[in-house]
C-alpha cells in the first residue's frame, strides 16, 4: 500500500492544468504563424501536420515530467519492514498549581487556563522528550507519569481543574519533591537530562519551597519555575458567584510572590520567568534553556514501521522525460527551419 511521508506537497499538481493551458496557448500561436508565413502545398501540410504532433507529444512530456515531479516531491513510500529504534531525550516534569488562587483572571481568561493552553503549545514543540505533570494544591500528585505519548499528555492537560484536589492550599514545597522522586525514579540514567518546569503563583503556605529545591539541585534537576499573575493580585471569583473571602469577610486579593520562585530556580540552577500578560516564554524555555543546559539520554527502544522510500523512481523518470522533450524540440526545431526554407 502506497502513501505519501509529505503529503502536502500533492497540492502542487495545480500546476499540471496550469502548464497544459500554457502549452496548448503556445501550440496555437506557433500554429498561426505558421500558416502566415508559409504556403501550404501537400508536402509543407504534410510536414506541418508532423510538427503538430510533434508539439502535442512534447506538451505530454512537460506534463507527465511535471506529474512525475511532484509525486517525487510528496515522497511516495510502498513497502516496510520492523525496526527497533533507540529513543531518547530529556525528562521534563511540569508541576502546576491547582490552588484556587489559580482561578484568579488577572491572566485572561484565568492563571490556570492560559497555563493549559501554554502546555498545549509546548507539546508541539517536543521531539522525543518524556512528559509529565505534577498537579498540585494543598497536596500534589501524579496527573500525568512521564510519556512520550504527546496525545495522551494532552489530554491529561485539558482534565487538569480544581476539581482534582479536594485539599485546597499551596503545598509547593512537597509538590517539587514528588517531581524530583518521580523523575528520579524514571530515569534510566544518572547522566540523563532532567528538568522541572514549575507553574504558580507562588504563594507557598508550607514555606519548605528553598530545601525542596535545593534536594532538586542534589538529585540533578533543574527548576524553570514561571510566576504566574501580576504584583497588584486579583480577586478570585467562586464558581458561585462572587469572590473568595478571608474569615473577616474581606474579599482575598491573589498576589504573585516572585522572591520565593527566584530562589529555588536559582538554587536549583534554573531560571525563573514572570508572566504577567499569560506569554510564559515556555519555547524560550525548552530550546534556550531545557535543551541547551541539559543532556538526552536514552530510555528504550521502540518498534517503529520503517518505510521504503520511492521518490528517487519519479524524480529520475521526471529528468528522463525532460532529457527526451529536449532531444524532441531539437527534432521540431529542424523540421520547422527545413519548412521555411521552402
Amino acid at each position: 500500500m502506497m502513501n505519501f511521508a509529505e503529503i502536502q506537497n500533492l497540492i502542487l499538481l495545480w500546476l499540471l492544468p496550469l502548464c497544459a493551458g500554457l502549452l496548448y496557448l503556445g501550440h496555437r500561436r506557433r500554429q498561426r504563424r505558421m500558416q502566415a508565413f508559409t504556403s501550404l502545398r501537400l508536402g509543407e501540410l504534410l510536414t506541418a501536420t508532423e510538427i503538430k504532433y510533434a508539439s502535442i507529444f512534447k506538451g505530454a512530456l512537460i506534463l507527465l515530467a511535471t506529474g512525475a515531479l511532484v509525486l517525487g516531491l510528496a515522497r511516495p513510500r510502498w513497502g516496510f519492514e520492523w525496526r527497533e529504534v533507540p529513543q531518547g531525550g530529556i525528562d521534563i516534569m511540569v508541576v502546576l498549581d491547582l490552588s484556587t488562587s489559580m482561578l484568579a483572571t488577572d491572566i485572561p481568561p484565568n492563571r490556570l487556563e492560559r497555563a493549559k493552553r501554554e502546555l498545549i503549545d509546548l507539546l508541539g514543540m517536543l521531539d522525543g522528550d518524556r512528559f509529565g505533570i505534577v498537579a498540585f494544591a494543598g497536596v500534589p500528585f501524579v496527573q500525568c507519569p512521564l510519556t512520550v505519548d504527546y496525545r495522551l499528555a494532552g489530554l491529561f492537560i485539558n482534565q487538569l481543574s480544581l476539581d482534582l484536589i479536594p485539599v485546597q492550599g499551596t503545598a509547593l514545597g512537597d509538590a517539587i519533591d514528588l517531581g524530583v522522586d518521580s523523575l528520579v525514579k524514571a530515569s534510566s540514567a544518572e547522566s540523563q537530562g532532567k528538568a522541572m518546569i514549575l507553574i504558580t503563583d507562588g504563594e507557598d503556605q508550607n514555606q519548605n519551597t528553598l530545601k525542596a529545591a535545593q534536594k532538586a539541585k542534589e538529585k540533578g534537576v533543574k527548576i524553570y519555575a514561571i510566576g504566574i499573575g501580576k504584583e497588584e493580585g486579583s480577586p478570585i471569583p467562586l464558581p458561585s458567584g462572587g469572590y473568595k473571602k478571608d474569615r473577616n469577610g474581606n474579599v482575598i486579593i491573589s498576589k504573585l510572590d516572585e522572591k520565593t520562585l527566584q530562589e529555588a530556580a536559582l538554587i536549583s540552577g534554573g531560571t525563573y520567568v514572570r508572566s504577567t500578560t499569560g506569554d510564559m516564554d515556555l519555547d524560550q524555555i525548552y530550546t534556550k534553556g531545557i535543551k541547551v543546559s541539559l543532556e538526552a539520554g536514552a530510555y528504550g527502544e521502540s518498534r517503529q514501521k520503517i518505510w521504503y522510500e520511492r521518490f528517487q523512481w519519479f524524480i529520475s523518470l521526471a529528468v528522463g522525460l525532460l532529457f527526451l522533450e529536449f532531444l524532441l524540440k531539437e527534432f521540431k526545431q529542424k523540421r520547422e527551419a527545413s519548412v521555411n526554407e521552402l
